[in-house]
């Protein structure tokens, strides 16, 4: 990735991309406002060590009495951090991931400021706050990543890291966001705080799966049965679905079995499976969610690239 993207400047494109990091910054930092924050939970990332830094320096400065601002403390942990980065990884940190996080250290401190009680939680259920908290973070961050852009901040220090050590990045980014969280362990000494965290990293990581992959309710199912031509029948001509024939071989038995392999809804999962079980009792299938599924009949694979 080159460190200057060369979107032509008003392209459609450019307007999309950066539309949707305006967007994703402002519900990714209402999520921090009005849920997370004020209960003083600790989600990983550098705005985790934020308000840590926020709710310890509460009444330190005179200028700030109400504690360090989350967003400043934010924006001046991601600017080394990605001047680290490019030094150490290369230009892979692009002016979209610096705007991103730019406007949502912003948007934190802007809003935290135009509401009358900053701090106050929008509900006083932690439990309720940690769940709406954490699907809005994963849908900000969802629309920012779908910018091509990224959170930058702790998943810079994991993949350092990662350059030198055999540790997979994936894993490693579980472990900087865990080490954070313990940090608010030993800060405000509240066992509760680490636990509803870790219940807004797993939430939200749900949620930008969700926003980045699409809500998808098909099944892929692996049909084994000696009645498959009646099968195939029934997908094609009442189903209306397509399939494909794979060539396997029974374990125990050496026998040549044809297996379908073919993509349909839910609904369409129970209509199969009645028929079948009527046909061919014996028969065996697996059916599998299909998180996305690209290609023809469905989303067309150019069309998700070009998003």
């Amino acid at each position: 990735m080159a460190f200057i993207v060369k979107d032509k400047v008003f392209s459609p494109k450019w307007v999309k991309d950066y539309s949707l990091i305006l967007i994703g910054s402002f519900i990714l930092a209402v999520g921090f406002v009005y849920f997370i924050t004020p209960h003083k939970i600790v989600p990983g990332g550098v705005y985790g060590i934020a308000i840590v830094v926020h709710y310890l320096t509460e009444g330190l400065f005179s200028f700030w009495p109400e504690g360090f601002p989350i967003g400043l403390f934010g924006l001046i942990l991601n600017i080394p951090l990605t001047i680290a980065g490019i030094k150490i990884l290369g230009p892979r940190f692009g002016i979209k991931t610096i705007i991103g996080f730019v406007l949502t250290s912003v948007f934190i401190d802007g809003i935290t400021y135009l509401r009358p009680v900053g701090d106050a939680a929008l509900v006083n259920d932690v439990l309720l706050s940690s769940v709406f908290g954490g699907v809005l973070i994963g849908f900000g961050l969802g629309l920012i990543f779908k910018s091509r852009a990224t959170s930058g901040g702790s998943d810079i220090i994991a993949m350092i890291i990662a350059k030198y050590t055999n540790l997979q990045l994936g894993k490693l980014m579980i472990y900087v966001d865990s080490v954070i969280v313990l940090l608010a362990l030993f800060a405000f000494h509240d066992w509760q705080i680490p636990l509803y965290s870790w219940i807004v990293i797993y939430i939200s990581g749900r949620a930008i799966d969700l926003t980045l992959e699409g809500a998808d309710y098909n099944k892929a199912l692996l049909i084994i049965s000696k009645k498959h031509i009646d099968i195939r029948n029934k997908l094609l001509t009442d189903l209306e679905r397509g399939g494909t024939y794979l060539r396997g071989e029974g374990m125990f038995t050496g026998e040549e079995k044809q297996i379908i392999y073919t993509v349909v809804s839910r609904r369409e999962v129970a209509i199969l499976e009645e028929y079948i079980s009527k046909i061919d009792p014996d028969a065996f299938i697996t059916v599998m969610d299909a998180k996305e599924i690209l290609g023809e009949g469905f989303q067309s694979l150019n069309a998700k690239v070009s998003d």
